[in-house]
Order: C-alpha cells, then structure tokens, then sequence
C-alpha cells in the first residue's frame, strides 16, 4: 500500500510504498476514502522538517534535554546512532479521516465490514490507504453524512474539547482569536452554542469565512474594529471567553486576550502559540487561563486509546471518542458545515506536490483533503512456597541444524524494529560479513520500511505467519514489548528457528512454562535472550583478571536506572509486567555469570508506594549478590557500578567505562570516556557463530531459565515478604 511520509532530518516527503498493516485484536482495518490535512499542526512539522539541525533543536528544547540526559546516561557514540535513527527516518503524517471498514478484528462488536467510520490519531488515521486503527478512535459515521465532511471528525474534536473547556452559557460572548482551521470550526461549535462569537485575524479571507459561518463580527487584531465589536457586544464588559487558536511566535493573541477578557474571564489555548503572560493584566483581571488537550480525555493513555479501555460515561461524559461521534452527529443534523472550508481536493498520488503548494503559499488554503484512488463518496474499526525452576526437557535432543554450505550467508528475520533494535542491534548486524538481513516484520507498516531502508533487509512485511512458514530463514530475532516475548518466541521454537530474544523471556510463570512446552515438544533448544552484559568486554577482562576463587563471594550491584518519562510503556504494568521484571535480567545474569552459578533463593524488598528494590540472591557455595535498583537517585550518577569481594580480591565496574581488580597488584583499565560497550557486539557475534556452525548456543538454556525464575521470584518475595526458595522440579 502506499502512504505518506516524511524524513525530519532531510525534510523529504514521499508516498511510500510499505506493508499493509494486519487487523489486531481490539480494533479495525479502515480502507481510507478521505483523509484531512491539517494546515496548521502539519505544516509546522513540515516546516520543521525543512530547518537546519541548529534549527531544529532551537524548536525543540525539551528534546536537546532528553539528548544531553542519555549522553550522561549512555555516552556519546550509543545516543549519536539513536539521536540519529530517529531523524534519519520516514515519519508518518495526518490524524483525521474516514474509511470504510475493511476487516474487523477480535473483541469488535459495534461496526462491521463495509461501515464507514471517522478514525483519529496521529498513529492510527494516517494518510495511507490501510490503517488499523483501535476501538476508541473510530466513531460510526451518521447515515447520510458525506465521507469528505467525515474526515473533519478528528479536527472538529480539537475544536469542540476547546470549547468544552472555555465553559460558555447560552448568551454570552467568546473572542476567537486565529481563524485557521481549528478556529472556524470553534466558531461555528460557539454559535450552535449559542455563543456570540467575535473572530480576529489578519487575513480578510478567513473573517469573511467566520462571519458566513456564524460569527456576529470579525477583523484584523491589529485594527479598532475587533475592539470595538466587543465593546459593543458586551456593553463595555469584555468578552466572558477568549479562544486562542492562533499559532507562530508572535504575543500578540495573549495581550490581545487580557485587554478584551471581561473580569474573571476564561482564556483557553488550542493553538501553539506564544504564551508570555502580561502578569499585571492577567492578575488584575484574575482571568482563569486553561489548556486543552488535544481531542478530548483518553488522549495520551494508552490503555484508553490502545487497550479500549473506557471511562465510565458517569465520571467522565466526554471522552475523545464521544467528542468524535458527537461532532459527527452535529455535521449530520446540519449545525456545523465544513464544505465552505474545504479549499482543494486532492488526489492522494498527488500529496507530494500538494504539500509543496502548501508551504511554499502557492495553495492558499483553510482545509485540503486528499481522495482516495477507488473510493466513491457514497461508500458506507509467611514464607512464600519454593517456587519451582522449570525442569529443561527436550523430547529428542537439540533439533537438527539444516546443512548448509560454510559459505551460505546466515539469512535473519527481525520481529520488531523499535530503538533498541535499530540503535543497539541492527548496526552491529548490517553490514557483517557472512549475515544477510532477510526480513523485518513489525504491527506498523512505516517502522517496517523504514528498518528495510536505512538496514538492507529484503523485504518488510506485517506477516509474521509468512515469515515463521519461511524454511530460507535461519534465525529470528524477536524485540518487540515484552508482553509478547513468550508467545512469540513458542511460535518460532515450534517452527523450527533459531531465536535470540530480547529480555524479558517470560514475565510469568505460565509464559515460561509455554517456551519450555515448546521446547520439549519441538526438540528445538535453540535460544539465545539479549543478556549481553556478560559479553562486554571491558568485564570480560576484568573476570579474567580477578581469576579464580576458591571460597563465597560477596557482590553488590547498584542500578541508579532513574525516573522514566510520564507515557513510556514501561509503566503499563497490567500488561508489560513490572520495570524490574522487564529489566533485572540483565543484572541477575551478569551475577550469576561472575559467580559461575545459578541462584537458589531470592529474597527481595521495597519500601511501600516505591519503585526502589533491594534483591538478595543466594548462591549454592554460599556466595551473596545484592542487587539495589533504585529509581530515586541522581541522573547525573552513573547507572551502573559492581563490586565483586571474594579471596582477599575486589573487582570493580564503573559503569562499563573502567573497571579495576584490587589483587596483590592492582589493574586498572584504561578509561573510556566516550564509549560504552556492554556486549551486544560480541552477544551477537557469539549468536551467528553458533547459528553458522550449528554449535552450543551462547549461553546455555538451563542458565536462561534459571535467571528467569529468579526474575519472576522477586514480584513473588515482595508480595509474600519472605526468601523464595527456587526449587528445581524434578
């Protein structure tokens, strides 16, 4: 299928071709018919896009932020490629359209095949001609309603949240302040209302449109003519709201506002504009500035957008998807009218060019819609029990390696192409000697042709079925959310790949009982999971040169892993499972491989409400390892540091920039300021040799399983309060 996109560092626009996106449970798959650009929110992205990388950061300093935190973080050379990956690719645009139903996923109930419906997100309702789009942003079109006018719903939902929050009451006066897009359609929303509405903006086209559309008067902010509208609405009071939908850096709309705002009057921004608050004419007026966001309450939870979770109509009565079907409902009955916006049509092949018009002022525009090809418009989404390490059973041993030939490349598919996979993996892959990227599949066509550019696969598709089935692929990569890992990694065992997964294996019991079912049933023990800590190289010769023990040791692990940012994933922990059972993998197989064992109880810690963990783990040999993983320390710390005390030795790590073995002499190596390798390289290199040759895997499954079940004991310690012991079944 074909859609639109653009490169952010370049500021290239194409219609790409990409893989058509599956239908996933809890949503539709929408054939568009029409899909709406947004002249003010697109265009700026579009504009950006065009700027210099100086440029681009001074628009973006909340992001220049996130950067210099990872270089702290992660040094240099590691943020550079993810910094980089992210610019150096196709980014999506649009967020308002109307389709028809195509197929129906698991779980929908309330459209079926051949609907049509209104779709939102800037994920989810693209300018593409498939898009999967969830349970909660489509909304059934009213019979009746032209599809051209249905692609406005998500827009019209901007517009109507705005006015949701302003509060207005029959008979007062609101001052409309931008009358792009968004703003004719608050005029509009304001006068069925019944709202007298007063509009302000430069352009004479666009007051013209507002006064056709229901505003009493409308003028240039900068002449005498707004004003004195108002006075004479108002009696002198000024306006009881003031609606900011005006962008660019200009401040002038706040000032204009507070001079026009009546006492104790509401000002409510909608638009990105300059919001340099005059104090005193804000305090005097004691005027009640509010936000509003986007489409209405949901926008931003992903457990509302993603999962199709509802909010209870009697706490929250509108909620993005109800301002979507309402405004549907209004355009239907004939109280708002978009047609007068609507100033091209375009035809999709065409949306390269129509941009270009855009931006360069050779289109003068309100609202441009792009048609799709073979779409009509009357075309209709105590002590806790010993918890049990699972026994590795395989029913005829290793499942048989395919011959292959010394020289045959070793053909990879990925299954997931997010930041990890494309800053941490895929550099070190692409490129390699004797390795050959087959294919990447991901949920979203873009992410696909993207990795397929910028890597070299072969193909990118959403069909994952296609490529388990396909007998040319030696080994599969799986990075995707961790609530996949074990249903993913089952599949690909039973049809008979090698699989390297990123951790988590399994975030519960049941999940990792599944992968060993697999196992056993397959004969195919062939997995490998992204614990690559114990590949680096720098604790590579640290170990070497600390040597052998002979009596306990006594480790301590510290993992200052910080505050995530407020909508990662990571915190969806109904479905993600917990941050450290995603994450402390890691940390408890680099333990376990200093210590040369398994651990045989946990017990594990945290004070109530916090995120921090204090793990113990005991050791066959008596041997301890603590690991305190906290989130409330200092970001400029560094994140991880491990000392190891054993025989009258200490090994030391500081943060995989140097390490330190204290001994009768002391090594120290040399410091790496600007780098820091924790093993993925060497991970993967071990990886394809035993994928190559058909040898031992990197690290053998009884350890992956082990680590596993530790893992998953630390949630069963904290809940019960007391050690876990880690039983082997027999």
């Amino acid at each position: 299928m074909k859609q639109v996109v653009q490169n952010y560092k370049s500021g290239e626009l194409a219609v790409l071709d990409v893989p058509e996106p599956g239908c996933k449970p809890g949503g539709v798959l929408v054939r568009s018919a029409f899909s709406l650009i947004s002249t003010g929110t697109e265009l700026m992205k579009v504009s950006e896009a065009g700027m210099s990388m100086l440029g681009k950061a001074r628009s973006r300093p909340d992001q220049v932020a996130k950067v210099m935190q990872s270089v702290a973080t992660n040094g240099v050379p590691a943020t550079y490629r993810k910094v980089m990956g992210k610019l150096d690719s196709y980014t999506p645009l649009g967020y308002s359209l109307c389709g028809v139903v195509e197929q129906v996923g698991a779980g929908i109930d309330d459209v079926k095949v051949g609907d049509l419906v209104a779709c939102a997100g800037n994920e989810h309702a693209l300018h593409a001609e498939l898009n999967w789009v969830p349970k909660n942003l489509y909304a059934p079109v009213p019979d009746g309603l032209a599809p051209r006018h249905a692609a406005f719903g998500t827009v019209g939902s901007i517009a109507m949240q705005g006015v949701r929050q302003g509060e207005p009451q029959l008979g007062e006066v609101a001052l409309v302040i931008g009358l792009g897009l968004i703003g004719q359609l608050v005029v509009q929303l304001l006068a069925a209302a019944g709202v007298r509405v007063v509009g302000a903006d430069p352009d004479p086209v666009r007051c013209e449109f507002a006064e056709r559309l229901g505003a009493a008067a409308c003028g240039d902010p900068a002449s005498a003519a707004v004003e004195a509208a108002v006075a004479e609405l108002t009696g002198g009071h000024g306006v009881d709201q003031v609606f900011l939908a005006a962008g660019g850096g200009s401040n002038q709309p706040v000032e204009l506002a507070a001079r026009l705002c009546r006492d104790r009057g509401r000002v409510v921004d909608i638009g990105k504009c300059r919001l340099d608050l005059p104090w005193n004419a804000y305090y005097e007026k004691e005027l009640d500035v509010r936000f509003s966001r986007s489409y209405g309450p949901g926008r931003y939870d992903p457990e509302y957008e993603l999962e199709g979770r509802d909010y209870p109509i009697g706490y929250v009565r509108w909620t993005e998807r109800r301002n979507l079907a309402c405004f549907l409902d209004l355009l239907a009955r004939g109280s708002v009218d978009v047609e007068p916006l609507v100033s091209h049509v375009a035809e999709f092949d065409d949306a390269v060019e129509t941009y270009q018009r855009l931006k360069d002022g050779e289109l003068k525009a309100v609202a441009v819609l792009f048609r799709y090809p073979e779409q009509k418009e009357e075309a209709g989404e105590a002590e806790v029990p010993a918890v049990a390490v699972p026994a590795v059973k395989r029913s005829g041993g290793k499942a048989p390696t395919p011959a292959r030939s010394a020289k045959a490349p070793v053909r990879l598919a990925f299954v997931g192409a997010g930041n990890y996979a494309t800053s941490m993996l895929l550099p070190h892959l692409a490129g390699r000697e004797g390795v050959e990227l087959s294919t990447v599949v991901t949920t979203t066509a873009l992410s696909a042709a993207n990795a397929q550019r910028k890597f070299g696969f072969a193909e990118a598709t959403t069909d994952l079925d296609a490529v388990l089935g396909d007998k040319s692929i030696d080994a599969v990569f799986l990075v995707t959310r961790h609530s996949s890992h074990a249903e993913l990694t089952r599949r690909a065992l039973l049809a008979g790949k090698t699989v390297f997964v990123e951790k988590p294996l399994a975030l519960t019991e049941d999940e990792l009982a599944g992968v060993l079912a697999a196992v056993e049933e397959s004969g195919n023990d062939r997995l490998q999971v992204g614990f690559n800590r114990r590949f680096a190289p720098l604790l590579q010769e640290a170990r070497k040169r600390f040597g052998a023990r002979t009596g306990p040791a006594s480790l301590r692990y510290l993992v200052n892993a910080g505050r995530l940012q407020h909508g990662s994933w990571y915190l969806q922990q109904g479905t993600e499972g917990s941050r450290f059972a995603g994450e402390g993998g890691h940390f408890i197989d680099t333990a376990s491989w200093l210590l040369d064992a398994d651990p045989v109880s946990v017990y594990a810690t945290a004070a109530p409400g916090n995120e921090d963990l204090q793990v113990v783990l005991r050791y066959p040999d008596g041997s301890t390892a603590t690991i305190s993983y906290v989130t409330t320390g200092a970001p400029g710390f560094p994140k991880e540091t491990l000392d190891l005390v054993a025989d009258g030795k200490v090994l030391r790590l500081d943060d995989f920039v140097r390490a330190s073995v204290y001994d009768r002499k002391r090594w120290v190596s040399s410091r790496l300021p600007k780098a820091r390798d924790k093993g993925q390289n060497a991970e993967l290199a071990a990886f394809i040799k035993a994928v190559r040759t058909g040898g031992p895997m990197p690290v053998p499954l009884e350890s992956l399983v082990a680590t596993t079940a530790a893992t998953l004991a630390v949630q069963t310690g904290l809940v019960g309060g007391a050690p876990v012991t880690l039983a082997r079944a027999r």
